[in-house]
């Protein structure tokens, strides 16, 4: 499927629908790594639907309204999480510390409820690139004298109902309009002289591509400058 406007403006969340599709076909083997950098690269810096729609057009779900995002025939995971949810069994359903600490990040998979709990103690749960067995997630996080640290896409749907006695429990970060299909998280808890924080940070990858846009844009302008001087 091609856009009928391919010199519209792509926007961010467009460029990571692309980046998600590549992910999946690496990982499927319908790609090399090579070619693999060579498409992340490009997309990151595209800036039309017309430089982002070559990149997916040889892989086997071409698109969604927009001829660029995988599509789900499902109406439940559109966008770019149509690959992410529903397609394996959960790697973890709990973790616990105790005058330590626990992580759980990279493409493990989230079960439909999950706990987390720290006894002097800290916690790391990042579903920045998490599978996920089933749309609506709940995690259920218990701190007492050490902290829990969850980080979150800009673009999720979370919903943040924990509380706290001597301590904190909540969100920080900007929260972008909520992307079709993501899963519907549910945060909750309780902390006690401790805290739960739940932050909305994108990857190292998509801030470096921004940093270098806001370059690129800064040394045009200056260019630009100079030409009419």
């Amino acid at each position: 499927m091609t856009s009928e406007l391919p010199e519209m403006r792509a926007s961010d969340v467009e460029r990571e629908q692309v980046a998600e599709l590549l992910r999946e076909a690496v990982a499927e083997g319908r790609i090399n790594m090579d070619e693999f950098n060579t498409r992340l690269d490009t997309a990151y810096k595209a800036r039309t639907h017309g430089e982002l729609e070559p990149l997916v057009r040889d892989l086997p779900v071409p698109g969604t309204t927009t001829g660029i995002a995988p599509r789900s025939d499902t109406g439940e995971g559109g966008g770019r999480w149509a690959a992410r949810i529903g397609r394996n069994r959960a790697t973890s359903k709990w973790a616990f510390a105790f005058w330590g600490g626990f992580g759980r990040k990279g493409t493990w998979t989230v079960g439909p409820n999950f706990f987390g709990g720290v006894f002097q103690a800290g916690g790391q749960i990042d579903l920045r690139d998490a599978q996920f067995e089933q749309r609506d997630v709940v995690i259920r996080c218990f701190a007492l004298m050490g902290g829990i640290h969850i980080l979150v896409p800009p673009d999720m749907d979370v919903t943040v109902r924990g509380f706290s006695l001597m301590g904190g429990f909540g969100e920080d970060g900007e929260a972008v309009d909520v992307s079709p299909g993501s899963p519907r998280v549910i945060i909750t808890g309780f902390a006690m002289m401790g805290g739960v924080g739940v932050e909305r940070k994108m990857r190292a990858v998509e801030k470096r591509r921004l940093k270098e846009e806001r370059k690129r844009a800064e040394l045009e302008h200056d260019k630009f400058r100079k030409d009419q001087d």
